[in-house]
């Protein structure tokens, strides 16, 4: 376990070097700058561990990994984020435990967290995933939703009963005039956060960038980063 500790004590102080130096290099003071750390496959422990370090943020993308762990930790101070695509009956489930849902990507979803979120009494905060890769009325390859529908979405956000709409999210597409160029999509990504912001005042969360490419979600302007594997070290293959 010491071991451990050193070794994500070491990792996170790395992280935390480079979000520090992206902001300097953008004109940005670090507090601008929230760190999420995605913890999926990793146990219980290692997110004890972390908040041992000062973690307060950690995400999870699978709900049969998350509840548990979620339930493991309950003592513990922390924010969780839900950031997989979600299937809506694995909603009643999340929304008992995840204080943001960082995926929410076609009016469905919105319903059925509105309604788990009621049953459970929580505020669930929602950022909406755009995703650039996108048609018009379709979903991207890695979930969210097309930048033309992001408006009618938070709408439905803002007048559901038990959300909050908080901002966007987004992964940097595989596909599309978009793929490979982080920089660009991040940046267009802030152009949709600022028409979201003009009509929704509060939602001003933007939940760009991972470990590979935080730097350029930094420099673009997000205001939260989801990193992994730069923390947690690399994942075991499955199977």
């Amino acid at each position: 376990m010491t071991d451990r500790k050193t070794q994500l004590a070491a990792n996170l102080e790395q992280v935390e070097e480079r979000i520090a130096t992206a902001c300097a290099a953008a004109g940005r003071k670090r507090d601008e700058v929230t760190l999420i750390v995605v913890t999926k496959t990793y146990p219980a422990s290692d997110v004890r561990t972390l908040y041992e370090l000062g973690v307060r943020h950690v995400a999870e993308n699978k709900d049969q990994d998350a509840a548990p762990k979620a339930a493991a930790c309950a003592d513990l101070s922390l924010s969780w984020h839900f950031v997989g695509q979600l299937q809506t009956n694995k909603v009643r489930s999340v929304a008992s435990y995840a204080d943001f849902v960082q995926s929410v990507d076609r009016p469905k979803l919105v319903t059925a967290l509105s309604a788990a979120a009621v049953r459970a009494d929580r505020e669930t905060g929602c950022l909406i995933q755009v995703a650039l890769d996108a048609e018009s009325g379709d979903r991207g390859a890695r979930g969210g939703v097309a930048p033309d529908g992001i408006e009618e979405l938070a709408g439905l956000i803002e007048d559901a009963p038990g959300l909050r709409l908080d901002g966007l999210m987004m992964v940097a597409p595989l596909h599309g005039p978009y793929a490979g160029r982080q920089q660009a999509s991040f940046e267009r990504l802030m152009e949709f956060a600022s028409s979201l912001r003009a009509a929704h005042p509060a939602a001003n969360m933007v939940s760009a960038g991972m470990s590979g490419d935080l730097e350029a979600a930094v420099a673009a302007g997000a205001t939260h980063l989801r990193v992994g594997t730069a923390v947690l070290g690399v994942r075991p293959r499955l199977g």
